[in-house]
């Protein structure tokens, strides 16, 4: 950073400003050129967006609107002034778009694959496998052995004998029939439920029941083996984590957060309960305890928390805030600021509570001690600033997204 220029002396008389070095007019051009070159955002994929409209449309048929998108409280806020901080911790479905609160989340996300059967019923059944099966570890044996299965029909498509499987049978029963959404898979692929005779059994017996696949997918071997591909290279499902990006206007209310009981792990009985007695006990631990205590015991503490409010206040006072998880990097937050940048080049730095910069962008927040909350300061580097001033032919404009900006609310 360039040192700061002295002031002038009072009795002297005020200087003429001199025109722009061809340093700082060579940045300025530079950033300019960034700017209109800056690429546009992707318009979606049409195929992806109408499968989105196709699962709304069949979660519209089977849910009430009430359970959609935001609750009503919260679509007020966003009308009206913003509260101080968030209603709550929010998610945004990966198949249909919603947004749904940390409690509706698993609900609205099986709706949301049962849905998706009217799309494509092969992939919404490796989704519920994957997805609401927790076990991860039975979970692979049991897509490795239907893999299997499947295999020795792609393999030996004249063998009767593999497109045949025993519903009885003991491995099938212990590593497929135990798992949700695998009766659904065969289903999909083309296997029908029958009941075959036994052999050498006569037959007033019952028989028993097998999955048996049908003719017709002898000429469709290789949707088979995309389908078993698929089964072994699929992931859960996971709603992303929805950062309520909100911007506001300058408030000497920054650092103040009341948070709701989302944030923590503990039930909120807990939470007051263990609040009290550290409220009590805090001057007689400070005295006792040594550093390597405290550290291991704010450790402890910072794990009870699974998501973090933060907020970057800006040289100009603006206030950006978004949500995020306890264990995200730090680098997360950079990104973060980044993205609300009306020029993401713009190198600027992070300082914590305390001033301290935040240099190691691998440390989590919850290992900074940036949970359950926080307000940080924005500081931009200060050379390349003062050339992008010296070089602007007119008032600098806000180093913040103007949609953004068009969209500020206040803190009360």
């Amino acid at each position: 950073a360039r040192a700061p220029r002295e002031k002038p002396k009072a009795e002297a008389a005020p200087k003429p400003r001199q025109a722009p070095t061809d340093e700082a007019q060579m940045a300025a051009a530079a950033a300019l050129a960034r700017l209109e070159l800056k690429p546009k955002a992707k318009a979606p994929v049409c195929s992806q967006e109408s499968i989105r409209n196709q699962v709304r449309k069949e979660l519209m048929a089977e849910a009430a609107a009430s359970e959609k998108g935001l609750p009503e409280e919260e679509k007020e806020q966003e009308e009206g002034a913003a509260a101080p901080s968030v209603s709550g911790v929010y998610f945004i479905c990966p198949l249909t778009g919603d947004v749904v609160r940390k409690d509706k989340k698993e609900k609205h996300l099986r709706e949301a694959i049962q849905a998706y059967f009217s799309v494509d019923p092969v992939a919404a059944s490796i989704m519920e496998i994957h997805t609401f099966n927790k076990d991860r570890e039975k979970v692979r044996v049991g897509v490795e052995t239907m893999a299997k299965y499947l295999d020795n029909i792609y393999l030996h498509p004249e063998e009767e004998k593999y497109r045949k499987i025993k519903l009885q049978n003991k491995v099938f029963q212990e590593r497929i029939s135990c798992l949700e959404g695998t009766h659904r898979f065969f289903q999909a692929v083309g296997f029908e439920t029958k009941t075959l005779p036994v052999p050498g059994q006569g037959k007033e017996t019952q028989g028993e029941q097998f999955y048996v696949l049908g003719e017709e997918m002898l000429a469709r071997l290789e949707e088979l083996r995309d389908a078993k591909e698929q089964l072994l290279s699929s992931e859960p499902l996971r709603a992303r984590l929805d950062r309520q990006l909100r911007l506001f206007q300058p408030s000497a209310q920054a650092a103040h957060f009341e948070l709701p009981d989302d944030f923590y792990n503990l039930s909120a009985d807990e939470i007051r309960r263990e609040q009290r007695l550290r409220t009590e006990a805090v001057e007689k631990a400070s005295m006792l305890r040594t550093r390597a205590m405290r550290e291991k015991e704010e450790q402890r503490e910072m794990r009870k928390y699974n998501y973090t409010l933060l907020r970057v206040r800006f040289p100009d006072g603006y206030i950006l805030q978004g949500t995020f998880y306890a264990r995200e990097s730090v680098s997360v937050l950079y990104n973060f600021v980044r993205e609300a940048l009306r020029d993401d080049w713009l190198p600027f730095e992070l300082l914590g509570p305390g001033g301290l910069k935040l240099m190691d962008e691998n440390l989590a927040f919850n290992e900074c001690g940036l949970v359950p909350s926080a307000l940080l300061s924005l500081c931009w580097d200060a050379a390349v600033m003062a050339d992008i001033e010296a070089a602007a032919e007119q008032q600098p404009q806000s180093p913040l997204r103007p949609e953004l900006l068009a969209r500020v609310q206040t803190l009360p």
